[in-house]
């Protein structure tokens, strides 16, 4: 047997074990699933710094998965290969919130059921988790909890802070007290009323107090 006779065997017999249409079907709806699911996610972002790229990167991931399916589902021998090549693969990129693992798992599982050929399963699941994760993400359950953190000079500049805080916040709780010889910085947690962070001006009004800082605990600074 001649290379020749390896390469025709081996390559150009696999050009005609798929069928044209079907890649550009599945890669097509792909997209537009994968597109989709970029959309929702910007819809329903709600961290701290929003990224483009990994938006694009679940329409990519989309697409590439149902194109390994493809490969995978059409040739038996190639599926134990890519299995033991997919394995060794390593990824070192941090997830900074927990609902982007939600969005990748998703635009990964688009991919697998389209490129196994499952279009209405694709579809209708993708829309009814969509709409599942849009509702919950406007939904306010609960009150959003507050780390306030306050720097002041005496006792009872101390005093007059947790009183306002007793005042105006819905519920407080003292997390810590740091005294050192500049003064002390005192860390409350706090649920507030109606989104009211008006109080944390007249803490900072107060005689004794030098800063105010209201905090989220996402990162989203109001103050």
């Amino acid at each position: 047997m001649t290379f020749h006779d390896i390469f025709k065997s081996g390559f150009l017999e696999n050009v005609s074990s798929f069928s044209m249409l079907d890649v550009l079907l599945a890669m097509g709806l792909s997209f537009v699933l994968g597109l989709f699911i970029f959309m929702v996610y910007k819809k329903t972002y709600a961290g701290v710094m929003y990224s483009d790229a990994f938006g694009v990167s679940l329409i990519a991931m989309a697409m590439i998965t149902s194109l390994v399916i493809i490969a995978v589902t059409s040739n038996v021998v190639l599926s134990l290969g890519m299995v033991g090549a997919l394995s060794i693969v390593r990824f070192r990129t941090a997830i900074k919130e927990p609902m982007d693992i939600a969005f990748l798992f998703w635009a990964i599982a688009v991919g697998i059921i389209l490129g196994a050929g499952f279009i209405p399963l694709a579809v209708i699941g993708s829309v009814l988790i969509g709409i599942m994760i849009v509702v919950f993400s406007t939904r306010k359950i609960g009150d959003i909890p507050y780390i306030l953190v306050v720097n002041c000079d005496g006792q009872d500049a101390e005093y007059n802070v947790a009183k306002t805080i007793e005042n105006d916040a819905k519920k407080s709780v003292l997390k810590s007290k740091a005294v050192t010889k500049y003064g002390v910085e005192l860390t409350y947690e706090v649920r507030i009323r109606e989104k009211d962070t008006g109080f944390i001006n007249r803490i900072l009004d107060s005689e004794g107090v030098s800063n105010a800082v209201l905090v989220t605990y996402n990162g989203e600074y109001m103050s």
